[in-house]
């Protein structure tokens, strides 16, 4: 039996290349050999989101990236958050058990309290305790993670075992899966890629697009003229190059330092890498969009499949607390 895989993501609409090349690409990798249940979680988006009007639509955005990269829906089970109610009552339980010390001293709970001052919500200190009712009502046990995301996991591996101790082990302890999450620079080069900073490129973008995009990206910041040698090593375009053309590199660096191209040529090639690479998705991506129905029909049985292991976890859980 395989073991089973879960993992969540804010629904922050269009995926960009750095989504993609970070945790899209390893979702689609696991789909092999675990049970893998991937989640858009819209109820945490609601800890820092206080516009909620465009929140329907960067969901089905994100399910289009998700379904053009690769995710299958016949062998993953892909729904959003809000749609199985039962985690809210899990993260209500678990609630009771978790020291408020616990929740306080999380690095992220700071870092958000630093860039959200004004709204310093009950949500924003507990958010901790619902990605771990999100983890153990489907009883997962391996979670893909970055390292940097180790101490979040920790804890969900805390408050588990205060359960088990508590009232009897119910949920396996989830245990990291250790991948390879490259911390990708957005077009200033000095930044991680992310939509709120506006240095991204969407994997969504038309060719067109992509190469106005790009050519908008800082370069080598020691090359100020055409014929000036350059210095791929510290030039984010060049890092770029090396996911989308990875066996060009070493000529894309010989050519640069001998300035036998400039700083736009290699900006142009990076941009017919990237639109080769993608193609094959944004015509997948186009021919779904199609078909409001059948992604509306995903997330649907996504959500029926996930409320059935829910329920059994959720009555075991109640049983074991004195509820019934």
């Amino acid at each position: 039996m395989k073991r089973r895989v879960f993992s969540g993501a804010r629904p922050t609409g269009r995926q960009h290349i750095g989504n993609y090349l970070g945790a899209i690409q390893n979702y689609v990798a696991l789909q092999d050999e675990y049970d893998c249940i991937y989640c858009i979680v819209d109820i945490h988006a609601l800890t820092s989101l206080e516009d909620t009007g465009e929140l329907q639509r960067n969901i089905r955005e994100m399910v289009l990236d998700w379904l053009a990269v690769g995710l299958d829906p016949g062998k993953s089970i892909l729904f959003v958050q809000s749609q199985v109610p039962e985690v809210m009552e899990l993260y209500t339980l678990l609630g009771m058990i978790t020291p408020l010390s616990w929740l306080l001293r999380v690095p992220t709970f700071k870092e958000k309290v630093k860039l959200q001052p004004h709204n310093v919500n009950y949500g924003l200190v507990g958010y901790p305790v619902l990605m771990t009712a999100d983890i153990v009502l489907y009883k997962a046990e391996v979670i893909p993670v970055g390292e940097d995301q180790l101490p979040h996991l920790e804890l969900a591996r805390e408050i588990t075992r205060r359960f088990n101790s508590s009232f009897g082990d119910i949920f396996p302890e989830p245990e990291a899966k250790l991948t390879s999450f490259p911390l990708v620079l957005g077009l200033d080069g000095k930044s991680k890629m992310s939509k709120q900073a506006g240095n991204d490129i969407e994997i969504a973008l038309s060719d067109k697009e992509t190469v106005k995009r790009v050519m908008t990206a800082l370069t080598d910041p020691a090359r100020r003229y055409r014929n000036d040698p350059g210095h791929p090593d510290i030039c984010n375009i060049y890092r770029l190059h090396g996911y989308f053309s990875p066996r060009q590199t070493d000529d894309i660096a010989a050519r640069c330092r001998s300035a036998k191209i400039g700083c736009v040529d290699c900006k142009q090639l990076l941009a017919e890498a990237i639109n080769i690479a993608l193609k094959p998705i944004r015509e997948r991506r186009a021919a779904l969009a199609t078909e409001p129905q059948y992604i509306a029909d995903v997330l649907t049985d996504g959500a029926r499949r996930a409320r059935v292991i829910a329920r059994k976890t959720l009555k075991e859980v109640k049983q074991k607390m004195g509820l019934i």
